[in-house]
């Protein structure tokens, strides 16, 4: 794997972008509780920890565990002089966002409606003063987070890397297919541990291998069952570097190539994928892609067995905005990532699914997923 000197992540300005959204969703302030936004917001990557932003500032507060990681963390996110730091326990920590937020004279404060239990709204409540008032609000630091830096690009493409060369690395494994024991399990056991070997800081998410019957199972979970010849193996799985992950998937024919039904599928899911890939660019709606792969799928004849969307937005965190189904909203603009992964799942028999993680450009896109679809294993 070629690397290069990554592009540094460009975090100072997303604190006006998002003050600019405050005026727009009619809020003086934001309590920021995502902990995948604070890393946004922050550069701070902890386990426990509350952004606030106010009209003229900002606050992180976090306790003594990351009274070293925070403050350098924050330097070199070079926000230390727009962002306060507050270490203290909860109590503290709670007086530290109500004197922010008495300060800054904020009497709409927006709570996180999707990450803020109704408990923790109360909580939260009992810190407001006067005639400040919560409102819930949902999207605002992610409606930032879906137009990626070059930061942010050449972390995901090295995540991608690190995850196609243990791909790579692990393949061979399958030779013993027929001749061993080797199960779902050992194979993404081997998978996962190459991956830090090369330089993953963790798996993306949990990786599926899923063989024969189960991988018509769109999220089955690794088991003892057994690799045979003769049997389709879906394998979905990335890599964190940097806190930013890949995701992919390949489906492989066990001892050579498909046969029967299942050669059809591979073969309409491979043309579905394809043209997906194709219709990612900039202006086109997101549900315009999802519309692409399904159509072919519909054709052939198994449009109740695509039972997921086509995609979605990946950075951060695995599932994020946008999202690339019929449901989606999304106009793709340049610097958006999405994924595109139709797929056919017989059950009792077996599924198919092709994915790979896409930049978004202006004349189409650029794939940070660069493994092989060969299907022969």
């Amino acid at each position: 794997m070629t690397e290069h000197t990554l592009a540094p992540l460009e975090v100072a300005p997303r604190l006006e972008r998002l003050r600019e959204r405050l005026e727009e969703a009619k809020i003086d302030a934001l309590i920021v509780t995502n902990l995948a936004n604070v890393r946004y917001l922050s550069g701070f990557s902890g386990s426990a920890g509350v952004v606030v932003v106010v009209a003229k500032g900002a606050l992180l507060t976090t306790d003594g565990r990351y009274r070293t990681q925070s403050a350098e963390q924050v330097a070199s996110a070079g926000v230390a002089d727009a962002l306060e730091i507050a270490i203290a326990n909860a109590d503290g920590q709670r007086a530290a966002i109500r004197d922010a937020l008495r300060s800054s004279g904020a009497t709409r404060v927006g709570l996180e409606a999707d990450d803020v239990t109704w408990a923790a709204s109360r909580r939260w409540r009992e810190l407001f003063e006067g005639d400040a008032e919560g409102v819930p609000v949902t999207g605002t630091v992610e409606a930032l987070r879906e137009v990626k830096d070059p930061g942010e690009l050449d972390r995901m493409a090295r995540a991608a890397a690190i995850a196609d060369g243990a791909l790579a690395e692990v393949l061979p494994m399958l030779r013993e297919v027929g001749a061993g024991r080797l199960t779902e399990a050992d194979f993404a056991l081997a998978l996962d541990t190459a991956m830090r070997r090369g330089g993953a800081e963790d798996r993306a998410f949990d990786t599926i291998v899923a063989v024969g019957p189960n991988s018509a199972k769109p999220h089955h979970q690794p088991t003892e069952q057994v690799l045979e010849v003769g049997k389709p193996m879906v394998v979905d799985f990335g890599a964190t570097f940097e806190g930013y992950r890949s995701d992919m998937t390949r489906t492989f024919w066990l001892g050579g190539e498909p046969t029967g039904e299942m050669a059809r599928v591979f073969e309409v899911v491979r043309d579905s994928q394809a043209r997906g890939v194709a219709a990612v660019r900039a202006g086109v709606a997101a549900r315009d892609v999802d519309s692409v792969c399904r159509e072919v799928i519909t054709e052939a004849g198994w449009a109740e067995r695509f039972e997921h969307g086509t995609g979605h937005g990946v950075g951060l965190d695995i599932h994020e905005a946008p999202t690339v189904s019929q449901q989606g909203t999304a106009i793709l603009a340049p610097g958006v990532v999405v994924t595109v992964e139709p797929g056919v799942y017989l059950p009792g028999l077996g599924g198919v699914r092709i994915e790979d993680t896409l930049v978004v450009t202006e004349d189409g896109s650029r794939t940070l997923t660069g493994f092989t679809k060969d299907v022969a294993a």
